[in-house]
């Protein structure tokens, strides 16, 4: 397992409205890395170092709702949080940069690019579903079983109340539990994840990211201004035993995504780059190399 260095800086800055908490470290092209559910900027711990260390600045945001970012309590709907990002990029001085996402993060950065392809560098998604294939899945009882917790999390009230409880408890036994290498995921670690769910109003504005996607439909983040194919350089990395979401999403994706690479990584669940920073790095460092 990769070492934790807390060589970064803590930074506040006001994008699309709000004020958004992010870490920083290194200097250089600019690279974005957008947390999942339930997640904060540390869930790029093993990241941020390394990539700044190959002549990057890094810059790795608690999402609109998380942590120490505000939680209004609307602007959860994926335009939106794209505005949040594309202030983000801006207001650092960049007209690009380089795209990464996980989780929730993931399917922001798969629709970044279709929104606004001029400020994308190059696109690298970790286990998250490119839209087309998550709607194809879904006519699959294979992955409508997978997602039961999004339509779980429809519910007024009890989905907070329940994972509010006991200091965030049900937050981090879900991550221990859906781990495949559960060693990534120590509680001190499990700890930090139950704090900053447990800040006011932090997983009720989490919830409300899977509220929006199904008020608007599923999967439909796109607006006339928005280009259906992504056309950057494209790198999707999957820890192949995520039980939240299916491997057929890796598949048939060049119809949408003509520049892409598919990387699978055998003995990881859904939590690739804390189950597997080694190898996680090194994909990302070879794919922005290749330029």
């Amino acid at each position: 397992m990769a070492t934790e260095v807390e060589s970064w800086q803590h930074r506040d800055i006001i994008t699309n409205g709000i004020r958004m908490h992010y870490v920083t470290q290194g200097q250089g092209p600019l690279v974005v890395l957008l947390h999942g559910f339930p997640e904060f900027w540390y869930s790029w711990r093993y990241q941020i170092p390394v990539l700044a260390a190959q002549g990057y600045k890094v810059v790795a945001p608690d999402l609109r709702g998380y942590n120490d970012s505000d939680k209004p309590r609307r602007g959860y709907d994926v335009p939106t949080l794209l505005r949040d990002i594309k202030g983000l990029i801006e207001g650092l001085g960049y007209e690009k940069a380089v795209i990464v996402g996980h989780d929730w993060g993931g399917v922001l950065a798969w629709a970044f690019p279709m929104r606004y392809p001029h400020m994308t560098e190059r696109l690298i998604v970790l286990n998250a579903p490119h839209p087309w294939a998550f709607q194809r899945e879904l006519r699959h009882a294979k992955q409508l079983r997978m997602s039961w917790y999004v339509l779980a999390f429809q519910i007024p009230w009890l989905p907070d109340y329940l994972l509010a409880r006991h200091h965030a408890r049900l937050i981090g036994q879900t991550i221990y539990r859906i781990a495949v290498r559960k060693e990534a995921f120590p509680p001190d670690v499990l700890l930090r994840y139950q704090d900053a769910m447990s800040k006011p109003r932090a997983i009720t504005s989490a919830l409300n990211y899977y509220r929006n996607l199904m008020r608007r439909g599923i999967f439909r983040p796109m607006s006339r201004n928005t280009q259906r194919s992504i056309e950057v350089p494209t790198l999707l990395i999957w820890g192949e035993q995520d039980v939240a979401l299916s491997i057929e999403l890796t598949k048939d994706l060049e119809q949408w995504v003509p520049n892409i690479q598919v990387q699978l990584i055998a003995d990881s669940g859904h939590w690739v780059q804390q189950e597997q920073p080694e190898l996680v790095n090194h994909s990302i460092l070879e794919f922005v190399s290749n330029g």
